[in-house]
């Protein structure tokens, strides 16, 4: 029987496992779109944006571990999904993006809602299909599916002119494919793994430097194991968070720019780095030249170009990060010293983080009369007790729940951590609540963020995904006013939000709930009763406009030095300097 373009799509849709569709119709995908009519193993959540649609996708793909699928029209819709193509290809996350594209004969005659969406989103996908024969359709889908999900993770976006979609064939879906030129690399090689095991064995002052490919990978168990075999601390960047857990003994929070103090000292001092699906971001890494100075480096990843791009190494293992720490555990349990002799290897290292735990922990000072953000986000895991699902956007809230808030599972903690998208995390809580709509799903934003697009408030409304977002209002477009204040003399440029709206009328407006805390007595109220609501909430925290962020290494300084509170001032109304004025270039 032959199918139509449009039906060979939704049927290999479901040949992959695909139950939710984000996107936005348009003129040259109404054909796929009057398919979806009768189609009821597929769920379309309709959008209000097609960018709230590429990180509602990146929100049901980071939970799940599945690629997530969005479906746009040509022209504006489709590059309207550029930023998040970005986003996903920094993040290294599976997404199938399908374009409609205007129809065959007429590209590249500037046609009604034209745009190349193949070149322009060349340098910001792992690939990019035109489909020119409906004959090829379900291959190319089938394709685009093990592109987005196998190896690195990343994006995919299938181009697909109108008239293909109505085009017929018979429908025939591969049960696998193959392509020559893309072999990733699965398991480590058996000599360095060795190498990695002896390494470990011998070091007194060792440090797992743990990224979101251990996340990608559903390494949790692995890392864990190795952690706890070989009683080597944890660190994590922005992106492992959750990784391990948050309240281990071994965990030492998040490092880099805004991490812990004691995990940014490890890093320094420590004689052996075990980099797990971790790229050494400039973020983590700071002065790269002053970046674990003294110490060997294994780099475990399955993506070769990552290993040595920004950071030397003694001892490269290209593989899937799970497949990699099996074998180093297992070497490791039928090869070595026990656990009880690594203990006594390691304890004064130990002892010395203690120390360095005691000394400088995470702090703030909670005023009477006005809300530090800190404590709503204490407050938040408090009540919630772990069990959420949090999403931030990009600013000071995200370091804040990255500091304060203790993620003990994997694929609970969805930001944007390489191209820190404004806007992101209020459609990426709704993709993560479309995927599990059973659990508790709270966005954590800023006044600045959250307008970038609250208009999908309307799609969480419509679809009732329960979403709890917690606004940090400090009137301020925070980080950028933070390094105003100690990078550029105090001049606050185009910072300060004097016209954001009230946010509890606009939850209002949209048919959701709106609730707001301009007290710190009124913190934990407003929380309790937005747990309690079985829709959507906003909860605005009228909070202090001159918090900034802490710890903090200046850009470009070296990761030792860090900054514990905000500058005394200086004579003659000239604050200091942090750094060399030079290092913000770099930021």
């Amino acid at each position: 029987m032959k199918l139509t373009g449009s039906q060979i799509l939704l049927e290999s849709l479901k040949k992959e496992g695909v139950d939710t569709i984000f996107g936005l119709p348009g003129g040259v995908v109404l054909g796929i779109f009057d398919a979806l009519y009768h189609e009821k193993a597929l769920k379309v959540i309709l959008t209000r944006h097609e960018q709230g649609a590429m990180h509602m996708g990146e929100g049901y793909a980071k939970v799940t571990g599945k690629a997530g699928v969005v479906l746009v029209t040509s022209g504006p819709g489709a590059t309207n999904t550029v930023t998040g193509l970005t986003n996903a290809y920094m993040d290294s996350c599976p997404l199938v993006v399908i374009t409609g594209q205007v129809p065959t004969q007429m590209i590249g005659n500037d046609a009604f809602q034209e745009a190349d969406i193949v070149g322009i989103s060349r340098p910001c996908t792992k690939y990019s299909f035109l489909v020119k024969d409906v004959k090829d359709l379900a291959q190319i889908i089938k394709e685009a599916f093990y592109i987005a999900t196998t190896g690195r993770p990343g994006p995919v976006l299938i181009d697909l002119p109108k008239d293909v979609t109505f085009a017929k064939t018979e429908f025939k879906y591969p049960d696998k494919v193959s392509i020559r030129s893309y072999n990733p690399t699965i398991q480590g090689n058996k000599w360095q793994v060795k190498q990695a095991a002896l390494s470990i064995a011998k070091a007194k002052r060792p440090v797992l430097y743990v990224g979101g490919g251990v996340v990608l990978s559903n390494a949790y168990d692995e890392i864990k194991e190795l952690a706890e075999l070989t009683q080597i601390p944890v660190t994590m960047t922005l992106m492992g968070l959750g990784a391990f857990p948050g309240t281990h003994p071994l965990s030492l929070g998040m490092l880099g720019m805004h991490g812990l103090a004691c995990a940014n000292w490890a890093v320094h001092d420590c004689d052996l780095l075990i980099a797990v699906g971790a790229r050494f971001d400039d973020r983590v890494t700071g002065k790269v030249s002053e970046f674990a100075p003294n110490c060997e480096v294994i780099h475990i990843d399955i993506d070769p170009t990552s290993i040595r791009k920004n950071f030397k190494v003694d001892v490269p293992i290209v593989g899937d990060v799970k497949s990699v720490l099996k074998e180093l555990n297992e070497v490791i349990k039928n090869s070595f010293i026990g656990n009880e002799d690594l203990k006594a290897l390691r304890k004064p290292w130990m002892a010395q983080i203690g120390q360095w735990k005691k000394e400088r922990p995470l702090q703030y000072h909670q005023e009477a009369d006005v809300i530090k953000p800190q404590f709503v986000i204490e407050k938040l895991y408090e009540l919630t007790k772990g069990n959420a699902i949090v999403t931030t956007d990009v600013g000071q809230h995200q370091m804040w729940a990255a500091q304060f808030y203790k993620f003990n599972q994997s694929r609970t903690f969805l930001n944007s951590g390489g191209l820190g998208t404004m806007g992101y995390g209020f459609p990426a809580a709704l993709g993560a609540q479309a995927a599990f709509p059973e659990k508790l799903v709270i966005n954590i934003s800023g006044d600045g963020s959250i307008q970038m697009n609250i208009q999908e408030l309307a799609t969480a409304v419509v679809e009732n995904l329960p979403v709890k977002v917690a606004i940090l209002n400090n009137r301020y477009l925070g980080m950028v006013r933070q390094w105003q204040q100690l990078f550029y003399e105090n001049r606050y440029s185009s910072s300060y939000l004097d016209q954001s709206p009230d946010f509890v009328k606009l939850a209002e407006a949209y048919g959701a709930v709106g609730l707001r805390a301009s007290r710190p007595d009124e913190v934990e109220g407003v929380i309790l009763k937005a747990l309690k609501v079985k829709g959507p909430v906003v909860m605005d925290f009228v909070v202090d406009s001159n918090e900034n962020v802490y710890p903090m290494v200046p850009a470009g300084g070296s990761n030792y030095a860090m900054v514990f509170e905000d500058p005394k001032p200086v004579q003659e109304d000239k604050p200091a300097r942090l750094a060399d004025p030079d290092s913000i270039l770099t930021a």
